[in-house]
């Protein structure tokens, strides 16, 4: 039974029950075997970024916190379980009067993101740290995958804006609504999806369809009509007949009789099939030899960062894009790889490391709790390095500070002149919310500011700079004594 509560941007939904099964039967199990209160550290990271880019998006915290914030076991759950027959009835009375009791850590929503970093740190009672794992990493791999996407999209079309217009073609609603709230903070200009303006702010954007032109009796009714309706927002589809033989003629024909009594030169056409280049820098050349230079062309169909940035480099004329299913389902790589991984305990106040080995060397976790700090250079303000420390490590920026590779550890460089700054923040302490979440138009900034202090050679779309994560000394040293502890 779905619990539902309602905030001020629209519907919250409890999900609690939207958890891996396993996370359920390893809770009763911690319980049982009196490991229930047992304090574990918990990281969520990916390992590489999707489309082989360089780095990624952050995004989806917002939601993280709606989703800690209503944990709650309703009499319909624990009745469900019990009819499972496989749990006890403490593991069932727990749930009852179930709290949540973490300590939570974040980097913030916008924030550039690289592999092999903990992006989200969960620090609490075992039973509950392990049970959250499926919705903090649905919550987060999703936004920050569309966000990712959404920002080389953005970044090919070269300060055009673009418009997210996948809606329809989203998996699911879920996917559609919070989306167009992740492609917004990746950097669009709005969307199609009119909930998300309702909910979060996102501009929705839109103009007419097909159906529109062929309901009436000819394209120029048609367009008459809607040029009437909205004259203030008149952008004409101009591709269901013929683009350069009717549609855009009719649409100059429109923009004169309707639009030029009124004073309105605000206006456009859109152009959703065939080769985008070729009509738009038709369409451009009839615009402007009939006075209509301030008519913006849009353009849609099946594009994505390469479609873009190629009929970009062929000279197309065009004022703004709509990217639909390619955007909003990332469809050259549709899955944002992060994981959750145990990486300490606590016995008697002391942290204990823990490591999960791989013959895989990519999938060798990094023990121990840890912070994330991103060293700015004070000369040019660009991000030199990430390092991975220890909890209570302190980075004295008056002092050079060497960093290294952690797999070839012969390759080492020495900074100075640098800035330290901690990439997590607190939201949860004991289960409190302690964070105060931006409002979006604000993360939007947030992205834009801190991906221009990340050099151009990491963005590259093909064969991008690696960017450095390393360990610091400290943390180099625990890895490596659980290595060879357990080669043993």
């Amino acid at each position: 039974m779905w619990v539902c509560r309602f905030r001020r941007c629209g519907l919250v939904m409890n999900y609690t029950m939207l958890t891996d099964f396993y996370e359920i039967t390893m809770a009763n199990g911690y319980l049982k075997c009196g490991m229930g209160d047992r304090i574990a550290y918990f990281d969520m990271y990916f390992r590489q970024a999707p489309d082989r880019a360089g780095f990624a998006i952050m995004a989806g915290v917002q939601q993280l916190i709606e989703y800690l914030n209503n944990l709650e076991f309703s009499k319909e759950d624990i009745e469900y379980l019990r009819s499972k027959n496989m749990f006890c009835e403490e593991f069932l009375d727990y749930l009852s009067t179930f709290k949540f009791e973490c300590d939570v850590w974040a980097v913030p929503e916008g924030t550039p993101i690289f592999p092999n970093e903990p992006i989200v740190t969960v620090r609490g009672p075992i039973i509950q740290a392990q049970f959250v794992e499926t919705m903090v990493l649905l919550t987060v791999n999703h936004q920050s995958l569309i966000a990712t996407k959404s920002h080389r999209i953005v970044s090919a079309a070269n300060g055009i804006p673009v418009m997210e217009f996948g809606s329809r073609r989203a998996q699911g609603y879920d996917g559609a609504i919070y989306g167009a709230r992740a492609a917004y903070i990746g950097g669009v200009a709005g969307t199609a999806c009119t909930i998300s303006d309702q909910m979060f702010g996102v501009p929705a954007l839109g103009t007419m369809a097909h159906s529109w032109v062929q309901s009436f009796d000819s394209e120029y009714d048609a367009f008459t009509a809607y040029a009437k309706c909205y004259p203030e927002n008149c952008t004409l589809l101009v591709d269901t007949y013929n683009v350069l033989k009717s549609g855009v003629p009719n649409a100059i024909r429109v923009f004169n009789e309707v639009l030029k009594p009124l004073g309105i030169k605000k206006c456009g056409i859109r152009i959703d099939s065939g080769d985008i280049t070729y009509l738009s820098k038709k369409a451009r050349v009839m615009l402007d030899e009939a006075g209509w230079e301030s008519a913006g062309i849009c353009v849609s169909n099946s594009l994505d960062e390469y479609i873009i940035r190629d009929i970009l480099q062929q000279g197309a004329k065009i004022d703004s894009f709509g990217v639909g299913e390619r955007l909003i389902t990332s469809k050259s790589e549709p899955v944002f790889g992060g994981v959750y991984k145990l990486v300490a305990t606590e016995e008697n106040g002391e942290i204990i490391p823990k490591i999960k080995i791989s013959e895989n060397v990519q999938k060798i976790t990094n023990p121990y709790f840890k912070k994330v700090i991103r060293l700015y250079s004070k000369e040019s303000g660009m991000a030199i390095a990430d390092v991975l420390t220890t909890y209570d490590e302190v980075i004295d920026e008056s002092k050079p500070y060497e960093i290294f590779d952690p797999q070839n550890t012969w390759k080492r460089k020495t900074v100075t002149n640098f800035k330290a700054v901690e990439l997590q923040v607190p939201i949860f302490k004991s289960g409190k919310l302690v964070y105060n979440s931006p409002e979006l138009q604000e993360i939007k900034e947030y992205a834009e500011k801190s991906l221009a202090l990340i050099w151009d050679e990491v963005k590259r779309f093909e064969n991008p700079q690696t960017y450095f994560v390393d360990l610091s000394q400290k943390l180099w040293d625990i890895r490596y004594e659980l290595l060879k502890r357990n080669n043993k």
